[in-house]
């Protein structure tokens, strides 16, 4: 398994896509572990691999960038901390109730792409912390289901394929809402079902209907 998730991993480094790396390395991880890989190996392949991201973070000049615009975003105002700084400004100026469906004023020119990456910046200022709240917690449900999908799953293969999409969908929206309030560098992730794409929303409709599949032969408690 690991040589597979590393071949992968390998040729998506070739293309500079660390978010990328970090998502199918740790859904490999997810799944080896789901799959009863001892605990003391998977913790040295877990190191490795994030001393690996670490180390090719801070040695590659276009990482490094990220790195320093994500510590000090208003250093960078016109280049790439404007993303970061408007999209601040659009969760701050959304207050506790927000400023309604479609009233948003930072989509407007001022955060970037709004329809993609910073959607949930857009989600915030529109519908306030409530809608901002309301939204995880339907992902967390959306999580939760599939892992209880996979715990009754009729067989092994099945059960690591529920878990492997469940945690793809877990992981994405964590580093995306992490990136937006500018917990960790700019990686580029969408939100999933929101930000615009086409193939990725295909991809996302295959996933759940794989899961809405493995869910009819679940095995039910009598």
């Amino acid at each position: 398994p690991l040589c597979l998730i590393g071949g992968i991993c390998v040729l998506v480094l070739l293309e500079k896509h660390l978010s990328g790396i970090i998502i199918i390395g740790c859904i490999g991880l997810m799944i080896m572990f789901a799959s009863g890989i001892k605990l003391k190996l998977l913790g040295l392949m877990g190191g490795a691999a994030g001393a690996f991201v670490v180390a090719f973070a801070l040695l590659t000049d276009y990482t490094k960038r990220r790195i320093d615009i994500w510590l000090n975003p208003e250093l960078y105002p016109q280049d790439g901390g404007w993303q970061t700084l408007q999209g601040m400004r659009a969760i701050g100026s959304g207050g506790f109730f927000g400023l309604g469906l479609g009233n948003s004023r930072q989509k407007f020119s001022y955060v970037s792409q709004p329809q993609n990456d910073f959607i949930y910046t857009i989600i915030c200022e529109e519908l306030g912390f409530i809608g901002a709240i309301s939204v995880i917690l339907l992902f967390g449900v959306l999580v939760w289901r599939g892992y209880v999908i996979a715990m009754r799953s009729p067989d092994r293969f099945a059960q690591l394929v529920a878990i492997g999409i469940s945690s793809k969908v877990a992981l994405q929206v964590l580093l995306n809402i992490a990136v937006v309030t500018n917990s960790i560098p700019n990686t580029g992730i969408s939100l999933p079902f929101f930000s615009y794409g086409g193939t990725a929303m295909v991809v996302q409709l295959v996933e759940m209907g794989t899961l809405l599949a493995i869910s009819r032969y679940t095995l039910e408690k009598k």
